[in-house]
């Protein structure tokens, strides 16, 4: 019973999330991406459109001060980067069907020797970012630390 309230609310945010995606345009930012390619690093990326409910802004946030209280040395040398992708861009239309994203995402992606692993932690953030944020961030954060090795 308690995992079909989960699933609901999950739908109900997702619903009210929205998105708005138009057409792809020339410059994208997978394009401007490509020197970093190159790079071996972490990247947390959070995607949402341009309509967001109080959860998608708490992932947002949340995600954000955990990555930036826990990682400042990897976020200045560049083993670590945080983004915020607004998929209601046309600029993100390429990157936002990478990761077949088409409402309020995150995923944590690991780049070695050119290639990419990554995870989609959407269901937990949106299960803990707004109600249990301590226990979200030291979630994101182990994440990541475990990434970074």
């Amino acid at each position: 019973m308690n995992r079909l309230i989960f699933v609901l609310i999950i739908c109900c945010g997702l619903a009210a999330c929205g998105n708005n995606r138009t057409k792809k345009s020339a410059s994208t930012d997978v394009e401007q991406m490509q020197p970093q390619e190159q790079k071996d690093r972490v990247e947390v990326l959070y995607f949402h459109g341009k309509q967001r409910c109080a959860t998608c802004m708490a992932i947002e946030k949340n995600a954000k001060e955990a990555i930036e209280s826990q990682f400042a040395d990897e976020l200045k040398n560049g083993k670590l980067i945080f983004r915020t992708i607004d998929i209601s861009e046309p600029k993100n239309e390429s990157i936002a069907e990478k990761y077949k994203v088409t409402w309020s995402s995150l995923f944590v992606s690991k780049w070695k020797d050119g290639k990419e692993m990554y995870e989609n932690l959407t269901e937990y953030a949106f299960a803990n970012a707004r109600n249990a944020p301590d226990t979200f961030k030291n979630g994101i954060a182990e994440k990541v630390r475990t990434l970074l090795k």
